[in-house]
Parts: C-alpha cells; structure tokens; sequence
C-alpha cells in the first residue's frame, strides 16, 4: 500500500532587511487543499519562510509522508543538508561562534517536520516566468505571503486574502 502523501509549497516575503512581513503556504493531501497565510509587522524575510514551513508542517495531518516546496536555498538547504544538526551540538551557535538567528522557529520547524513520517524538501525558482508542476503552488504561495505582508503593513493593495489558519476538524482528511 503507498505512503500517504502530502504536499506543500511555502512562501515568505517582506519589506526590506526588516519590516512587515507575511507568509503564505498551500497545502495539499487527502484529496484536499489549503492556503494558509498570516504575518507580522516588524519581520525578516527568513523568518517568514521558516514561519510559512512551520505552519505548512503544523496544518497536516501526521503521519504523511510531505514535499515541502520553498524558493529559500537557506531553508531547503538546511533541512537537506541538516545543518540544524551541527546548531544543536554546538548549543545552537552557528560555525562563527555567534547565536543562529531565529532558533525559535527552527526549533519549531523541527517539531512540526518530526510530527510526519517523512520530510522530503525540494527548492523551486522563485518568482521566475518559466511555467513548471509546482510554479502554480509556489506562485499561490507568493501571493499570499505578499498580500499578508501589505496588510500588517497598512498596505492595502490588491492580491487574495490572506486566510486564517485552519482549525482542525474531524472531517479532514488524514494520513494514517
């Protein structure tokens, strides 16, 4: 019998080195799809992509086998690579001696991703004009992120809006 599967693609963005921010995520299993998306107004870009990546992970159901989409090379390359690993040893310092930035949300990241039986990560080209199978997924996320960033920025400019996150019901699907 085949591994139950998930899908999710992850977005972060935000105005500046720091500023508002907002991430958006589309989540896909069961049958079913989700776009989740929130922000904050005083952010960084990776913290929105971690966030996007915590919250994807946290909206599935356990158990699934995911593919989480990201155009962050930094956060793909981290879960693939498991420099996570080496931050721990080294009481989450990074190989400068100084504290890795945003611990809290990979601590939390790496909570979220032990919930499922497997967590497979793939980096997409990012705002690119080339179609693909998962450019509509990472576009979608993309807008949510950026509507959600011009809302807790006072932006009010066009894009979808941003949905609050899930509550979990007992009619959604799961993976076993």
């Amino acid at each position: 019998m085949p591994e139950p599967e998930a899908y999710a693609y992850t977005d972060g963005a935000s105005t500046g080195s720091r500023g508002p921010g907002g991430y958006g995520a589309v989540v896909t299993w069961g049958g079913k799809t989700e776009e989740i998306s929130g922000g904050e107004g005083d952010t960084t870009n990776l913290r929105m992509e971690v966030t996007a990546a915590c919250v994807a992970l946290e909206t599935i159901d356990e158990g699934c086998v995911v593919t989480v989409y990201s155009d962050s090379s930094y956060l793909v390359n981290c879960m693939r690579r498991g420099w996570y690993k080496k931050w721990r040893e080294n009481a989450w310092l990074n190989h400068r001696k100084v504290p890795v930035a945003n611990r809290d949300l990979w601590e939390r990241l790496l909570v979220a991703a032990g919930l499922h039986r497997e967590v497979r990560w793939r980096k997409v080209k990012g705002h690119s004009k080339t179609a693909g199978a998962h450019k509509s997924g990472n576009d979608r996320a993309d807008a949510l992120a950026v509507a959600a960033k011009k809302r807790v920025g006072g932006d009010q400019g066009s894009g979808p809006e941003p949905a609050a996150r899930p509550e979990r019901e007992a009619s959604r699907p799961s993976c076993p």
